[in-house]
């Protein structure tokens, strides 16, 4: 894991949820995946959206030609850990597919113009995954 990543979920864990700097205000979370190829949980600060009682998160990458990793683990073992604020949420991860995946990028795109850049810095379909609490 980066430094940077790293002092992101510091801060985070630290301050209930609350960080500062470029992620100040921001709807942020924590993605913990377990890794596809070590078997170890690997935790990635994320900004998410609401859809009921769903989380949306997008896996841009900044818009790099290949899926970050984390998207790749939560592929191979869905069960995932969610953090937001002082609550930990067991959670199945489900990427979006056709139309409901263009309307939720969209979405996105509209709120955070940053997103659309991304999409047009790669030639692959940036997934939408929907990250849903277990009761």
């Amino acid at each position: 894991m980066s430094d940077y990543n790293t002092t992101i979920i510091e801060e985070f864990r630290a301050n209930a949820g609350r960080v500062g700097g470029t992620w100040e205000g921001r709807d942020l979370l924590l993605l913990t995946t377990t890794g596809r190829k070590s078997g170890r949980p690997h935790t990635t600060p994320m900004v998410y959206t609401r859809d009921g009682d769903r989380l949306l998160v997008y896996a841009s990458k900044a818009g790099a030609p290949t899926h970050p990793d984390w998207y790749l683990n939560l592929i191979a073992d869905p069960h995932v850990v969610v953090e937001i604020g002082p609550d930990r949420l067991d959670s199945i991860a489900a990427p979006l597919e056709g139309e409901e995946r263009d309307l939720a990028f969209a979405a996105q795109v509209a709120r955070n113009s940053v997103f659309g850049d991304y999409a047009k810095k790669t030639s692959r379909v940036i997934p939408v995954v929907a990250l849903t609490p277990q009761k």
